[in-house]
């Protein structure tokens, strides 16, 4: 187990490289303890990440990452619940076919495939090695476009082990919107906080469109004011940036129930939900 470290000491732990069954090359798992020592051996709660390349640092992304260690330390310095951060490394040219939960639009559809292997082997290995908690509740699962669809169909799918998701830009029109009714199909997680959020200008607003229709349905099917987050981003591009710029509000609503006020430009639009 290796270890990164950045010029404001923020310390990364390098697991892998792994292979997983029936995908092909190798990959890494990243890990993030924000407040490293300072808990007196408490477990933190625990967020694993799809593209792992792009959570931390700018070199290992093609378009710049999201500096989530920067967002996590910072809750941790206020004194608010921070959790320990798992990005797992997407497969570079398999990556759509990982992280689609159907066949389609050039896809395989593998993500069940990939979540057999995260919650076999990933997420018991973070269980063994690091302070975190195991419940349901305390365990988020996020991604941002494909990574955001993967994430809202994992915490379905995986209900028992993913009891929150951070659903970013979801790709929700994948393989003709089919997650909607899957989603109408299944009942809602017992343990269910979920964070999503599109920007105004993504493909000509669609990708707004659907993430409002993704939470009416969710309203429909008992979502409330405490556990549903629907952010508005009238500026936000399909980008890492603007992901990066999201970010600390959707972690602070996850880990401590409670939404930051809204930051220019982003909002939150009417019919959607949002935590007093």
């Amino acid at each position: 187990m290796e270890q990164q470290t950045s010029a404001k000491t923020h310390v990364i732990y390098l697991l892998g490289p792994y292979r997983i069954p029936g995908f092909h090359g190798e990959r890494n798992v990243r890990v993030y303890l924000p407040d490293e020592g300072a808990r007196d051996g408490r477990p933190s709660p625990v967020l694993f990440l799809f593209d792992g390349q792009n959570v931390f640092h700018d070199d290992p992304s093609y378009s710049g990452g999201w500096h989530l260690h920067e967002a996590v330390r910072d809750l941790a310095d206020r004194g608010l619940e921070a959790p320990v951060l798992v990005g797992i490394d997407h497969g570079g040219p398999e990556r759509l076919t990982e992280l689609s939960p159907f066949q389609g639009d050039g896809s395989e559809g593998k993500l069940d495939g990939l979540l057999g292997w995260l919650t076999s082997e990933i997420v018991p290995a973070v269980q063994e090695r690091f302070a975190v908690r195991r419940d349901p509740a305390s365990t988020a699962i996020g991604g941002a476009s494909m990574g955001g669809l993967a994430a809202l169909y994992a915490h379905w799918r995986c209900p028992g082990v993913f009891g929150a998701a951070l659903c970013m830009s979801p790709s929700l029109w994948f393989a003709e919107r089919k997650i909607f009714d899957v989603l109408a199909s299944l009942a809602v997680p017992t343990s269910s906080r979920l964070y999503v959020d599109a920007g105004a200008q993504e493909d000509g607003g669609s990708v707004l469109r659907d993430a409002a229709r993704l939470v009416e349905q969710l309203r429909q099917q008992g979502y409330r004011e405490d556990n549903l987050l629907f952010c508005l981003d009238e500026d936000g591009t399909h980008s890492e940036d603007a992901w990066r710029r999201r970010a600390p509000g959707a972690l602070q609503f996850l880990f401590t129930g409670a939404a930051r006020e809204p930051q220019d430009g982003v909002g939150a639009p009417e019919g959607s939900q949002q935590a007093a």
